[in-house]
C-alpha cells in the first residue's frame, strides 16, 4: 500500500506545486518542488528495502538513489535561480551539473546491475550517438530559436549523460528482450526526462516559452522522469 500512496501524494503534491509556480516564483515553490522530490526518493529508498528483503540491493539500488538526491539538489538550485536572479549563472550551472553527475549514477548502476558481459557495442554505439545527438542540438541552437550563449558547453555535456542515460537504459532492455521490468522503467523515465529538458531549454533559453502551459508540461513529463526512474527499484526480481 505505501508504494501506491507515495505516488498519489507525489501527484497532489505535484499540482499544488506547479499552481504556487505559475502565480509566483517563490520560496514557498521551491519547498513544494523539494517535497515533491523528497516523495520520488522515498520511493526509491521504498524499493531499496524491498529489494534487500529480496536480496537484491547491492548493484542498482545505491546508485538510483544517490542519483535521485542529484535529482532533489537540481531541483532546488534551478528553482533558486529564479527566486534570486542575481545569483543566475552560479545556480544554472550548480542545477546542470549536479542533473549531470545523476545521470551517470543511473548509467553506472545500469551497468554494474544489467551490463552482458562480452557485448560491448550495447553501450560503446549508445555513447557515441548521444555525443552526436547532444552536438547535433548544440548546432541547432539557432534553427530552434535557442541562445544558450555561455552555458553551451554545459549543455552539451549535460545533453550527453541526458541521452547515454535514454540510450543505454534501452539498448540494455532491448538486450534483455524487454523483460526486465527495472530496465524498462529506467527507458521510459529517461525518454520522459529527455522530453522535460526539451521543453525546459525553451523556457531557459528561448523567447517566450514561459507560459503555464510550458511549466506545466516540463513538470508532469521531468517528475513522471523521477517516479518511474524510482520506481524500478520497487520492481527489481528476486
Amino acid at each position: 500500500m505505501l508504494y501506491p500512496l507515495l505516488l498519489v501524494c507525489g501527484a497532489v503534491l505535484l499540482l499544488v506545486y506547479i499552481r504556487e509556480k505559475i502565480r509566483a516564483y517563490s520560496v514557498k515553490a521551491v519547498l513544494l518542488k523539494s517535497a515533491v522530490s523528497a516523495l520520488f526518493i522515498t520511493v526509491g529508498v521504498y524499493g531499496t528495502w524491498l529489494s534487500a528483503l529480496r536480496g537484491n540491493a547491492g548493484l542498482l539500488c545505491p546508485f538510483v538513489v544517490l542519483g535521485l538526491l542529484c535529482g532533489l539538489l537540481g531541483d532546488i538550485w534551478l528553482d533558486l535561480k529564479y527566486v534570486f536572479p542575481e545569483k543566475d549563472e552560479p545556480f544554472t550551472y550548480a542545477g546542470f551539473c549536479v542533473f549531470g553527475v545523476g545521470h551517470l549514477l543511473y548509467i553506472i548502476g545500469m551497468l554494474r546491475a544489467y551490463y552482458p558481459t562480452g557485448k560491448p557495442m550495447t553501450v560503446i554505439l549508445p555513447v557515441l550517438l548521444a555525443l552526436v545527438l547532444s552536438i547535433g542540438n548544440a548546432i541547432l541552437e539557432k534553427p530552434m530559436k535557442l541562445n544558450f550563449g555561455k552555458f553551451k558547453p554545459v549543455v552539451i555535456a549535460y545533453g550527453a549523460a541526458l541521452f547515454a542515460t535514454v540510450l543505454i537504459s534501452g539498448s540494455l532492455a532491448l538486450c534483455y528482450g524487454w523483460r526486465e521490468t527495472p530496465l524498462n522503467l529506467l527507458f521510459i523515465g529517461g525518454l520522459f526526462f529527455a522530453a522535460s529538458d526539451l521543453i525546459l531549454s525553451g523556457t531557459y533559453f528561448g523567447v517566450g516559452r514561459e507560459r503555464p502551459i510550458d511549466l506545466t508540461l516540463n513538470y508532469v513529463t521531468y517528475y513522471a522522469a523521477q517516479f518511474l526512474i524510482a520506481s524500478a527499484l520497487v520492481f527489481l526480481p528476486s
